[in-house]
Order: C-alpha cells, then structure tokens, then sequence
C-alpha cells in the first residue's frame, strides 16, 4: 500500500475563499479547510499524508468485464507529475486490443441484456455505481490527486461528489427519454423512438479524468448503448479504479470496456473503427481534426467534439480592480492551469 505526500495549500482572499466553500457544498466539508489553510490554492504550504492511502489495484486493460495484457504485453509508466517519480506501470492498449474491446461492446450491444433491459433496471445499476462512488470517495480522490496532480480537496469535496451526482443526474433519465406520437393527415400518425446508438468510442483528456469520465460514459450507458473508452495516457488509473466499481454494482460484461494507450495507436484505432457507431472527443483542436479526419474515412460516424479554447477577462472602468484580480487569479491558476473554460 503506498501511501501519498501532496501539498498543502495556502488560501487565497476572501472572494477565493467564498469560491471554495461554494465547490465545497457538493461534497462533504472537510477540517483541512480549517485556519486558513486550503488545498484549493495554487501555492505550497506544507505536506502531509492523504488519508487513506492509495493502493494501486488496476493497472491492466478492462475487456468484456474483465482485467486483460495488452496483447502485446507492452505497458507504460504513469509518473507522478509533482516529483516526476513513477507511480505504476500500465498496461499500453494499440490496434490489437481496441479491436478486442469494439468486439466485446459489440456482441455486449447486439446480444446482450444491457439495450434491452427496461430502463429502470439500468437505472439501478447505475445508482448502485453512484452509491458506491460515495462509499470510495476518499480513496478515488487520492488516487485522481497521485495521478494528475490536482489538489487533493478539490477531488474529494468537489471532484468526486460531482461525478457521483453526475451518475445519479443520469440515472434518473433513464427512464424518462420518451418517443413522441405526432398526427398527421386523416387517421395517420407519426411515431418517432429513440433508440440507443450502439457501439460509442470515447476518447478522454487528462485534466479533468473523472468528471471527462462521466460526462462520456454517463449519457452513453443510461440510454442503452456499449462503450469503448481510451483515457489519457498522462491519467489511467481512476478510470480503470472506478469502472471496476461499475462492474461491481452489476454492468454486464461488454457493456463498458477501458483502454489506456496513447493517441496515435489506441487513439486512431478507435477513431477509424468500423463497428464503432458515434465517437466522442474532448482535447486539443488538432487532435479534433486528426479525429474527424480518421471518423469520415472509416465509416463516416458521426463525431462530438470538445475541443480546447480560451476566452478573455475583460474588465470594465468601473469595476473593482482587487476582487477582478483575485477572480483573474482563481481562474487563471484553478486546477493547476489546466481548465478549458472562461477566463482560463
């Protein structure tokens, strides 16, 4: 069991401090907060160990329900990006194994419970899976703050409260995504149903693993279809950690598979997929069109994407220039800089 050192966090003034108790209320307060000290800020204080520690259980490919090499045998470390030290070694997905899990999702689709269940029964999984996050919160937020470095409150209060709340939030459509009866001419009438997809590919980036997770896998399962998703290769391990949770709370085999590799091997092999139905990307805008490139040229799957971008602070004459430069402060620097959203 290899227990964590992170750093500590000095707080900001007093509109940050009010920004980290409003993140705090999707989770449980913790006393770190407590005389002043936050590990929501962005400087160092002091150390002191995660409690509890982090045992790392997971680290090979999730295939039809279980925890497979990559065929290859390869594998990749995952390093620690506060010391640069390494974590683990993972296992390195490429064309050979996306294979195997595409096959897995597809006869998981075309064959098994998971599409045709009624919907209410999914729903229970996944608020069983949702139940179970919380049950594990700590121990995913030391796990998501080893590998990617964030700060620790922010994954245990904010983080990982968001992702079971965003599990539960989809639970709960399940079984209200209804058709619709349109009249037409005469006796004549219009039906329209909506059916899941099939097979999704999902391609997720490495500043935001857990919340990228659900945002991707969340809607994709609730609705019926199977999915195939490739983590980033800077974060594998909570996504591996957590899927092997859903498994847990009941998801048939087949129906969620998980491959850690890198862009141009796992990436492409996804990308250009035959039997994969819809593709979902979120990261850098060259990689987009890299993506979109490879999804025409294979079977011409239709493509979400979530591309990187940044916005301007614009501050006006009348403004108060101390709170803009805190909230300036708090944007620029929130999840160590690495945040795609407005005034990053």
């Amino acid at each position: 069991m290899a227990a964590r050192r992170i750093s500590s966090l000095l707080s900001l003034p007093s509109v940050f401090s009010y920004t980290a108790a409003s993140l705090r209320s999707f989770g449980r307060y913790s006393s770190w907060g407590r005389g002043g000290i936050s590990r929501f800020s962005t400087a160092v204080a002091f150390e002191e160990p995660i409690t509890p520690p982090v045992q790392i259980d997971y680290t090979q490919l999730l295939i039809n329900g279980q925890f497979v090499d990559a065929a290859s045998g390869k594998t990749f470390t995952t390093l620690d990006p506060r010391t640069g030290d390494a974590i683990t070694h993972v296992a390195e997905g490429e064309a050979e194994d996306v294979n195997r899990a595409v096959s897995a999702a597809r006869k998981a689709f075309d064959e098994g419970p998971w599409p045709r269940m009624p919907a209410y029964e999914r729903q229970r999984i996944i608020l069983r899976f949702a139940d179970l996050l919380e049950k594990h919160n700590d121990e995913i937020a030391a796990l998501e703050t080893w590998d990617n470095g964030k700060p620790y409150e922010q994954a245990a209060n904010v983080e990982v409260p968001m992702l079971t709340r965003l599990f539960r939030y989809y639970a709960g459509w399940a079984d209200k995504i209804h058709g619709l009866t349109v009249p037409a001419d005469g006796p004549h009438h219009v039906q329209i149903l909506h059916e899941p997809i099939g097979v999704a590919g999902q391609i997720i980036p490495w500043n935001f693993p857990l919340l990228m997770y659900a945002w991707k896998v969340g809607p994709a399962l609730t609705c019926g279809n199977c999915v195939v998703l490739k983590t980033a290769e800077q974060t594998p391990l909570s996504a591996l950690y957590v899927s092997k949770l859903f498994h847990e709370a009941g998801l048939p085999p087949g129906v969620l598979n998980v491959i850690s590799g890198f862009g141009p091997t796992a990436g492409a092999a996804l990308a250009s997929h035959m039997e994969v139905d819809k593709l979902a990307f979120t990261g850098s805008t060259d990689t987009g069109k890299i993506v979109l490139g490879l999804a025409a040229k294979s079977n011409l799957k239709p493509v979400t994407l979530e591309l990187g971008g940044k916005s301007p602070f614009i501050v006006c004459e009348d403004a108060d220039v101390d709170k803009a430069v805190d909230l300036a402060h708090f944007a620029l620097f929130f999840n160590q800089v690495f945040a795609v959203i407005s005034l990053s």
